[in-house]
């Protein structure tokens, strides 16, 4: 799987940008059978008024990731709703157990959510295929453990994001150079160490951890 990183010579620091991985080419769709209404795929014209209605509907703002390494928690924050929202949805989905911390930056980041494999291709051909608009005027900023997310490698001028990977700040006190390119939705409130142990994991050229860091993903309800 080619994982990307937006650089405009090969001079640049691998901590300017972060994009995500190409999308999975769909296999040939047969012909649709009859089925019932459903929200399900969405799309760049669906996705925000179904996260909407989820926000409202779905209050939870924690999740819980075992790696591996440990397990973290993550507090999603209520000021930017749609990548709460559209976090739990996944989660709620499962669509995220399975896929991998596939990017691996020593003293900058962690990121993760996207995997080729069948499944999770599957899944994501289920879900649909949209993007979420930046949310950068909050006042969070990429300080050590703040979870983000990157934006997608389809050309992009506004910076719209992938809603299916996420990435998480291990570099200390923070990655401020990213702050108003990326949006911050959320911060490691407990284990962080599990997120310094994957960091420090020796990775190939694609920066893909030597050891496969799958992860599952749960809401926390309290």
């Amino acid at each position: 799987m080619g994982l990307l990183i937006s650089c405009s010579t090969p001079n640049q620091s691998k901590k300017t940008q972060i994009a995500v991985a190409a999308p999975i080419k769909e296999a040939p769709k047969k012909i649709a059978e009859p089925k019932k209404k459903s929200d399900l795929p969405l799309t760049a014209e669906t996705a925000i008024p179904f996260l909407q209605r989820f926000a409202a509907e779905n209050p939870e703002n924690k999740v819980r990731i075992e790696t591996p390494l440990g397990i973290f928690d993550i507090l999603l924050f209520d000021k930017t709703p749609y990548h709460r929202a559209n976090f739990i949805f996944l989660t709620k989905q499962k669509y995220f157990d399975g896929t991998y911390f596939h990017r691996v930056v020593p003293d900058f980041i962690i990121q993760g959510g996207n995997s080729d494999n069948y499944d999770t291709g599957k899944k994501r051909r289920k879900i649909g295929k949209y993007l979420l608009p930046p949310d950068t005027r909050k006042g969070y900023k990429h300080h050590r453990g703040v979870v983000s997310m990157p934006s997608s490698e389809i050309e992009n001028p506004h910076k719209l994001a992938s809603p299916y990977e996420f990435f998480i700040v291990q570099q200390s006190p923070g990655a401020y150079h990213l702050d108003g390119s990326y949006t911050p939705f959320g911060k490691v409130i407990r284990g962080m160490e599990v997120v310094d142990a994957i960091n420090a994991l020796p990775t190939d050229k694609r920066e893909w951890p030597l050891t496969n860091m799958r992860m599952q993903v749960t809401v926390l309800n309290d």
